[in-house]
C-alpha cells in the first residue's frame, strides 16, 4: 500500500475517534450513555468528553413537550351508539433512563393507550353527555395516561379531544331535536309575551274602572255638598223672611198691612179656584164679605197674642 493510501486511512481514524470522544449535547436533549453495554449515566446539554471505543451514545431523548395525534376509532356509548372520536395527545420525558430502559417505545405505547383509555371513558356517557362533557373526558384521559406512564419516566400533561362524528342518521336526528328545541322556545316565548300583555291590560282596565268609580263617588259628594248647601241657603233665607215679617208685624201700622196682604192673597187664590171649578163648596163664612174679613181678622188678631206670649215667656 502506498504512504497516501495509508495516511487517509489514519486520518479517517482519527476523525472518527474525535467524534466519539468529543460530544456536544445540545439544548432540552438527554443522551444516554453505555460503558462497556451497561448504563453509565445521562448526559445533559453542553460539551462533554467520551472514552472512545469504550463508551458510546446508546439513547437520545428529547425533553421537549411533544404533541401526538391520536387517529379517529370507533367508539360505543352508554346507549349504543356508535360515534368515531380522534384527538391529540401532549407529553414530555421526565426522565431519560426509564424513558430508554422501561419502555421499548413510549410514543406508540402512549398512543395504544390513550385510545383505549377513549374508547373506556366513552362507553360511561351516553351521546348526549359526550358533546357537553368534553373537558371531563379530556380530564379522566389525562389522569389515567399520567398514571399509567409514570413507570416509563414520562409525564402526559393534556389531552384534547378533537372531533366526535356521530353516524348520519343520528346527526339528521339530532338536528332535528334542536329544530323542535327551537320552535318550543319560541312558542313558550310568544306565550310569555301574550301572557304579559294580558296582565298588562287587565292592571290598566282596573285601574281605569277605580278612576271612574272615584270620579263618580267624588261627583256624588260633590252633588250631595252642594244639595245640602242649597238647603241651608233657602232654609236660612226663609228664616230671615219669618223674621223680618215679624219685625214689620211688631212695628207701627205693621198689622194693618199684613192684613191687607193676607186679604189679598185670600181674594187672588179664591178667584183662581171659581175660575177652573164648575162646582164649588165656599165656608158659611162666605155668606157676606164682611165675615171674610172678619175671618181674617181673628187670624192676623192672633199674631199679637203669640208675640205677647213669647215675650211674657221670656219675662
Amino acid at each position: 500500500m502506498s504512504a497516501g493510501f495509508i495516511f487517509t486511512l489514519f486520518f479517517i481514524a482519527l476523525v472518527y475517534l474525535i467524534r466519539k470522544t468529543f460530544i456536544v449535547v445540545p439544548q432540552q436533549y438527554c443522551y444516554v450513555i453505555e460503558r462497556l453495554g451497561v448504563f453509565n449515566g445521562a448526559l445533559e446539554a453542553g460539551f462533554h468528553f467520551l472514552w472512545p471505543i469504550i463508551e458510546l451514545v446508546k439513547y437520545r431523548q428529547n425533553l421537549k413537550e411533544i404533541a401526538i395525534d391520536i387517529p379517529p376509532q370507533m367508539c360505543i356509548t352508554k346507549d349504543n351508539v356508535s360515534i368515531s372520536v380522534d384527538g391529540i395527545l401532549y407529553l414530555k420525558v421526565v426522565d431519560a433512563y426509564k424513558a430508554s430502559y422501561a419502555i421499548e417505545n413510549y410514543m406508540l405505547a402512549t398512543q395504544q393507550l390513550a385510545q383505549t383509555t377513549l374508547r373506556s371513558e366513552i362507553g360511561k356517557l351516553i351521546l348526549d353527555q359526550t358533546f357537553a362533557e368534553r373537558d371531563d373526558i379530556n380530564s379522566h384521559v389525562v389522569r389515567a395516561l399520567d398514571e399509567a406512564t409514570d413507570p416509563w419516566g414520562i409525564k402526559v400533561t393534556r389531552y384534547e379531544i378533537k372531533n366526535i362524528s356521530p353516524p348520519k342518521e343520528i346527526l339528521h336526528e339530532m338536528e332535528e331535536q334542536v329544530k323542535a328545541e327551537r320552535v318550543k322556545r319560541a312558542e313558550i316565548t310568544i306565550s310569555e309575551g301574550e301572557k304579559l300583555s294580558r296582565i298588562n291590560r287587565s292592571v290598566g282596565e282596573r285601574e281605569e274602572a277605580i278612576n271612574i268609580s272615584e270620579g263618580e263617588k267624588m261627583k256624588k259628594i260633590n252633588e250631595a255638598e252642594g244639595k245640602a248647601l242649597e238647603i241651608e241657603l233657602i232654609a236660612a233665607a226663609k228664616a230671615k223672611g219669618i223674621r223680618m215679617i215679624a219685625e214689620s208685624i211688631s212695628k207701627e201700622g205693621g198689622e194693618e198691612a199684613v192684613n191687607l196682604q193676607i186679604t189679598e192673597d185670600y181674594l187672588t187664590g179664591l178667584g183662581e179656584i171659581l175660575s177652573t171649578s164648575k162646582t164649588t163648596i165656599l165656608p158659611a163664612e162666605l155668606a157676606n164679605i164682611a165675615g171674610v174679613f172678619e175671618g181674617l181678622s181673628k187670624v192676623t188678631g192672633k199674631l199679637p197674642e203669640i208675640k205677647t206670649q213669647k215675650e211674657k215667656g221670656g219675662q
